[in-house]
């Protein structure tokens, strides 16, 4: 099994940036990958960004390119999500997964291990 624990968000103006931090533990030898979805108040949890372990390629929703950034740690085992100019409608709560496989990225239901997720809250 694999822990991810998550750790950042809060609450921030509209043009404010927060971090986000997903730290994973356990059986993490054969990671694959690592994501960041989030999900508003009666809506589906929505793909954000995804980074690949090897090679940290990275693929973001179009609604935040240019404005997140994921990156990743291979010695802490620690993916990253910075997000600058924050707007309101990206309040969430943001939830970091991970998979050992080669998925699509976008597809939620394809990632084995999910953190406990953090809120972030955008005030206009």
């Amino acid at each position: 099994q694999m822990q991810l624990v998550e750790s950042g968000g809060g609450l921030v103006q509209a043009g404010g940036s927060l971090g986000l931090s997903c730290t994973a533990s356990g059986r993490t030898s054969s990671l694959y990958a690592m994501a960041w979805f989030r999900q508003a108040p009666g809506k589906e949890r929505e793909y954000v960004a995804a980074i690949k372990w090897s090679g940290a390629s990275t693929y973001y929703v179009n609604s935040v390119e240019g404005r997140f950034t994921v990156s990743r740690d291979i010695a802490k085992i620690t993916a990253y999500l910075q997000m600058n100019n924050l707007k309101p409608e990206d309040t969430a709560t943001y939830y970091c997964a991970a998979t050992e496989f080669s998925i699509i990225f976008s597809r939620a239901s394809a990632y084995t291990f999910w953190g406990q997720g953090t809120q972030v809250t955008v005030s206009s």
